[in-house]
């Protein structure tokens, strides 16, 4: 038996002691024991989001020379890498909105950025809080009514529109309106500003995350941290790296999606991968803070992203497409139940990761939620021969489009009218299909090639099932007649 499987069938046994000891009544001498033994303390859990990170960005993935995540990849070498996770949505709020609520974003009210989070969904941060955690929030929300315009409400965010955050609250709904890089504003729980200058926002969020961490914690705690970086400044319209720091990264490599393709990232680059090195030593400093608090043995620690970035090559913005560049995301996870390294190829969505960290910190799942608890597959050969291998995207905004995404093809169909004012439509086209065997930077398009009419015609099918399974009507989808 490996060293990994030992200690997650500890951990899982330790938690069934504690069930069977509640079942069953207990002679005096027993409950004298057990009134002298310490309860197990459920494992603290912080997730850590970096805005628009690709996931080819990551060193431990393997496919970029030039990043420098050394922080990062340690985290993927002592826990579970998942090579292959995909956004369900590929744009900051609707993404953010799958990920807590574990439902597909025309369930949660916000298919699109500035709409606000249907308030009788339960959350990961309500199904916790309900176990027994506090639930905190460091940085960007998203997720309440705002102007659709200004993708969010620039100002602070009520207690009611806080998701299940109800414990510490320093955020601001649209970071990007709020802040600058070197200066801005977040709230407190009770809407009192706190206010930075002088100083790389990264930092300045780590900081109010080491203030918490710090603290002394009656009982086990969800973190979100959420920060902006390394999504562009937007009245910038570019990222921009701590000073400095883009300097280093002149004429670094460029990913081969984007070599053959117009767009802003010959400019642009320096720049993101100066932020993606600050977010790296973030995460560096957050875990030598719980190593230092004694706190890492016990926690789960999530690093990922809500979308990744094509830098205007796929449509006139940075995602909202289902490109590997819009859709791929990191996503390693290290603490109880995740430790020893290893990488695992199934496709698992942000609409996963909710039930498994409630599965992983022993906590009931609610039966409302469309995700799929992905802790089975860490050392678990036959949950990865039987996981199903396909995930829904569902794309607002840039259009009105979905997609089927399986290990070996991206099947996309979109509502060529043009119209985005819906949620769904009720006709759609093929509009692109890829192989990602022999095409992974998505470079050919094969939507309307006769010789792929078979597999067209099954990924179509498949897409009908997933979209019945997400609640929406079954749709009308049209075979593309010319190739695009």
């Amino acid at each position: 038996m490996s060293e990994n499987t030992q200690s997650r069938r500890s951990f899982f046994k330790g938690t069934m002691a504690a069930a069977v000891a509640a079942a069953v009544p207990a002679t005096a001498e027993a409950q004298k024991k057990a009134a002298a033994q310490p309860a197990a303390r459920k494992p603290n859990i912080i997730i850590y989001l970096a805005d628009q990170f690709r996931a080819d960005f990551v060193g431990a993935n393997g496919r970029n020379s030039s990043t420098r995540t050394p922080n990062i990849d340690a985290l993927a070498a002592r826990g579970k890498n998942f090579t292959h996770a995909v956004t369900n949505q590929p744009v900051c709020a609707p993404a953010r909105s799958v990920l807590l609520t574990s439902r597909y974003a025309t369930e949660t009210g916000v298919w699109h950025n500035g709409l606000e989070l249907d308030k009788s969904l339960p959350t990961l941060a309500t199904e916790l809080r309900k176990s027994g955690y506090t639930a905190n929030m460091i940085g960007k929300w998203h997720l309440a009514l705002g102007n659709p315009k200004q993708g969010g409400d620039p100002g602070p965010v009520k207690a009611e529109d806080r998701g299940g955050f109800l414990d510490l609250w320093e955020g601001a709904n649209a970071l990007e309106h709020t802040s600058h890089p070197y200066e801005g504003t977040i709230w407190d729980r009770d809407n009192k500003p706190i206010t930075f200058k002088d100083q790389y926002r990264v930092d300045f969020l780590t900081d109010r995350a080491e203030r918490f961490l710090r603290q002394k914690q009656d009982k086990p705690f969800f973190l979100f941290i959420s920060q902006l970086e390394p999504h562009q400044q937007n009245d910038m319209q570019r990222p921009v790296a701590p000073k400095g720091a883009a300097a280093r990264f002149v004429n670094s490599n460029a990913p081969e999606d984007l070599r053959a393709l117009p767009g802003t990232w010959q400019d642009q680059l320096p720049d993101y991968y100066g932020c993606i090195e600050a977010i790296d030593a973030s995460v560096g400093r957050i875990h030598r803070i719980l190593e230092e608090e004694k706190l890492d043995d016990n926690t789960i620690f999530v690093f990922f992203s809500d979308h990744g970035c094509h830098f205007m090559t796929r449509n006139q913005e940075y995602k909202r497409s289902t490109h590997n560049s819009s859709i791929r995301v990191p996503l390693i996870v290290d603490g109880p139940g995740f430790r020893g390294a290893q990488q695992i190829s199934e496709l698992v969505g942000l609409i996963d990761l909710a039930p498994t960290l409630l599965e992983a910190a022993g906590v009931e799942v609610p039966s409302s939620w469309k995700g799929r608890s992905f802790f089975p597959l860490a050392d678990d050969l036959q949950a990865r021969q039987k996981w199903q291998n396909q995930q829904l995207i569902q794309i607002s905004e840039s259009m009105t489009g979905r997609a089927i995404r399986t290990p070996d093809w991206t099947y996309c169909v979109a509502d060529l009218s043009g119209s985005t004012k819906e949620a769904a439509a009720k006709v759609y086209q093929e509009y692109q299909f890829y192989d990602q065997r022999a095409d992974p930077h998505e470079l050919v398009n094969l939507a309307g090639r006769k010789e792929y009419r078979e597999k067209a015609n099954e990924l179509r099918d498949q897409l009908k099932k997933l979209l019945a399974a997400a609640g929406e009507p079954e749709p009308e989808i049209l075979p593309a007649k010319l190739y695009p």
